[in-house]
Formats: structure tokens, C-alpha cells, sequence
């Protein structure tokens, strides 16, 4: 699957990192991991210290598929706001999901300690600005299900939200305790890690095809056989090739990164910002002072069709930087791209097991907070591979039928 287009930002900003060789001989292991970006990355890491014996294959290279598109938000809130996750799972399993991802991020900001490369991650809060006037109302209630279940969250007025930023909105919920990270960094830090830690890793190594025995699974590449007593499938989007889900959705979606800027505009702590409108826009700054904006999401396409998209979508993500901070107007895009992006109906990513597929797991970041989500994923895998049981995984079921209600209001 052709997963990107266009200019891709970060191998910039990591000139020059680890390479790993082509698997050419038969071996064994506890785990083989098949993907080397933010989900295989992450339970590599987690992993590596766990003594299992452990072995990631990618078909690219590290951090050549999806991760290379990733715009590095780090958030609690989700695609499908707290409100929204209680009307359709329950209290109990709603809070948790956002229980589980602010955990997460938790984790994240601590791993820049633990690892040899600097990811970039950096602490930030986050804006949610109402895209109209009737979105409001739907703001207020979610403020008073964040704080009655102990999350961070500020109502912000109209006035509020123009003492901070070159911009005013109808209204805002403020919160803290997210992240920003460079996700092309943070994956090969995860990975020259674990790595380091023993963890066998081989590139341009891709699996052809699967025997599924009674006490494990032999995946035969071009050049060797990996004989593993469990396996975990982090290829992302292009699991859907292997395995569709009918819960799952495919789209483009597009970002650019700008120029480094001669002026920072008026934006408060730097915050993530985005909106309640869908699809919805998000913006953040790097380190260097470059403005990134991601969104335009439409139906997925040919790579061709998406290639041609590019320029005209990140052209209109210019056109909303300008609007929302006029000071940098005429600011150009460094780099511009399209990509794969993939959703869920239900808002929750897929992780866990799939009865079809014996001594096999999976991990699907599919949504917004995929770093996020994959980090959940490592936690609660980790833990399974150890012979610990992990009843949040019923969440992420990939055989759940959970559905939102047509009458609700999915922020």
C-alpha cells in the first residue's frame, strides 16, 4: 500500500540514524513483532526490558511507513470527546478508555531518559476552540464530565480565548497535561533502544506468508523463516489488507510544515490547538519555530489522485494558518504531504487478539491519538505476552460490535 505523498518533514531533523540488516537465515523467537513504527517501536521498547526474546521485521525501513506522516499531537481528549464515550460504552468503560490515555501520556513524557536519541517530546497543554456558536453548549457539557471525573479542564469565554491567542472563538476548554513529540525521532529512539537491548531487528524484511501451528507461528520472508511462539502485527493501516475490519475506515488526510518563523505569533504556552468541527483542524509549533497544520481529511483515494491533492488541500491548511494567526501572513510550507489515515466507527482503536488468527496479536492505532494509542497497546500486550491478564483489552476488542447511537452527538 502506497501510505504517503508529497514532501515528508522529519528525516531532517535526524540526518543520520540507525540501519539494520536484511534477515537471511532461519531463527527463532518468543515474539516476532511485523512493523517498525510507532506500535512495533513501542512494544519493542517495552519488551526489551521484559526478557522475552524478541525480533522486529519491517518491509521499508524504521519509521518508513505511516509514522513518517505522524504530526506528533499527544493528547488525553480524543476524536470522540469523554461525553460522547459514556453515551455509547458506559461510564465505567468511557472513563477508562480516557483513563488509559492519559496514563499513556504519562509514559511517553517519561521515556526522553530512557532513551539514547532525543525524541522531542516536550510537555504542552491543549485549546478545543467551538467552530460555531452551537457548539458551545456541547463544550460546556464536556467541560463538567472532565472535571466530575477528575481530568483537567478550564472553560475559556470568548475573551478568554482572544487575551491568548491573535484569535477569538465563541469558546474553548483549556487543558493540560498532553505532549508534542517528533514522531520519526521517537520511533527510532524506541527502536535503537530496544535494539541496544538485545532486541533482533532486520529492515527491507517483509512476510510473505504465515503457518499457524499448535504452539506458535512460523513467518516465512524472502530469504528466511522466523519461528515464533507469538506474533503481533503493528503494520498499521495496511492491516487492512490482511484482515478488513468492518468496523474500520480508510481516508486521506493532509498537514504541512512551514518555514521557520522570523515572528511567533500570539499563542499561548505554544498549545496544541484544534477545533469541534469535523474534520477538524489542529495545529501545533516544533521546536525550531515552524508552524505545523493538519487536517482536510476526504475519502480515500488512488495514490495518484491523493499525489494531485497535495498542493490544493495544503494550500487551504495555509489559508486557515493566516486566518487564525494573521502576523505570519504570506508564510510558506517547508514541506507538504498527503497520507493514509485510518478511523473506527465506534472512536476506539483495535488491539488484542482476533480468533482467526491463533498465537496472534494486533495493534491498530487507528484515530487522532495514535502515538497515544500505541503506547496503551505496549502496556497492555507487554503485560499479556508475560502471562498477565489485562481485562481493559474487552475495549479494544477487534470482535466488538459496539456501535454510537444515530441520535448522539459524536464531538
Amino acid at each position: 500500500m502506497n501510505l504517503v505523498s508529497g514532501q515528508l518533514p522529519w528525516k531532517y531533523t535526524l540526518p543520520e540514524f540507525p540501519a539494520y540488516p536484511v534477515l537471511d537465515e532461519d531463527i527463532h523467537c518468543d515474539c516476532l513483532i511485523v512493523g517498525a513504527g510507532m506500535g512495533g517501536a513501542m512494544l519493542a521498547h517495552r519488551l526489551s526490558g521484559s526478557g522475552a526474546n524478541t525480533v522486529v521485521i519491517e518491509k521499508r525501513t524504521v519509521a518508513g511507513g505511516s509514522s513518517q506522516a505522524n504530526t506528533g499531537l499527544l493528547q488525553t481528549a480524543n476524536d470522540k470527546s469523554l461525553t460522547s464515550c459514556i453515551h455509547t460504552f458506559g461510564e465505567d468503560r468511557g472513563v477508562l478508555f480516557y483513563r488509559l490515555c492519559q496514563n499513556s501520556i504519562k509514559g511517553i513524557l517519561e521515556l526522553p531518559g530512557k532513551l539514547d536519541i532525543d525524541p522531542y517530546i516536550v510537555p504542552r497543554s491543549s485549546l478545543l476552540y467551538a467552530s460555531t456558536p452551537e457548539d458551545v453548549g456541547m463544550l460546556r457539557q464536556e467541560h463538567e464530565q472532565l472535571l466530575a471525573h477528575g481530568f483537567d479542564s478550564e472553560f475559556w469565554e470568548k475573551a478568554d480565548i482572544a487575551r491568548r491567542y491573535s484569535f477569538s472563538k465563541p469558546a474553548g476548554l483549556y487543558s493540560r497535561g498532553d505532549a508534542e513529540a517528533n514522531p520519526f525521532r521517537l520511533v527510532h529512539a524506541l527502536i535503537a533502544k530496544a535494539h541496544a537491548s538485545g532486541v533482533r531487528v532486520y529492515e527491507h524484511t517483509e512476510a510473505r506468508r504465515y503457518e499457524f501451528g499448535e504452539t506458535g507461528v512460523v513467518c516465512h520472508t524472502g530469504h528466511g523463516r522466523i519461528y515464533a511462539r507469538n506474533i503481533v502485527f503493528a503494520m498499521g493501516y495496511e492491516t487492512q489488507e490482511m484482515k478488513k475490519d468492518r468496523g474500520a475506515e480508510l481516508i486521506n488526510t493532509y498537514a504541512v510544515m512551514t518555514h521557520p518563523l522570523s515572528v511567533l505569533p500570539k499563542w499561548h504556552e505554544r498549545s496544541l490547538i484544534w477545533e469541534t468541527a469535523r474534520p477538524y483542524l489542529y495545529l501545533r509549533m516544533t521546536h525550531d519555530g515552524r508552524i505545523i497544520a493538519g487536517g482536510k481529511d476526504e475519502s480515500l483515494t488512488a495514490p495518484e489522485r491523493r499525489e494531485a491533492r497535495v498542493l490544493s488541500q495544503c494550500k487551504r491548511l495555509l489559508e486557515e494558518i493566516e486566518a487564525l494567526f494573521p502576523e505570519v501572513k504570506g508564510v510558506e510550507a517547508e514541506y507538504a504531504w498527503g497520507a493514509v489515515f485510518g478511523t473506527t466507527r465506534d472512536g476506539l482503536p483495535y488491539i488484542g487478539q482476533h480468533p482467526e488468527y491463533p498465537h496472534c496479536y494486533f495493534i491498530e492505532g487507528y484515530g487522532g491519538n495514535g502515538t497515544v494509542y500505541s503506547m496503551i497497546a505496549a502496556e497492555l500486550l507487554g503485560d499479556t505476552l508475560a502471562g498477565k491478564t489485562r481485562p481493559e483489552l474487552e475495549l479494544f476488542s477487534l470482535t466488538r460490535t459496539s456501535k454510537p447511537s444515530p441520535h448522539q452527538t459524536v464531538l
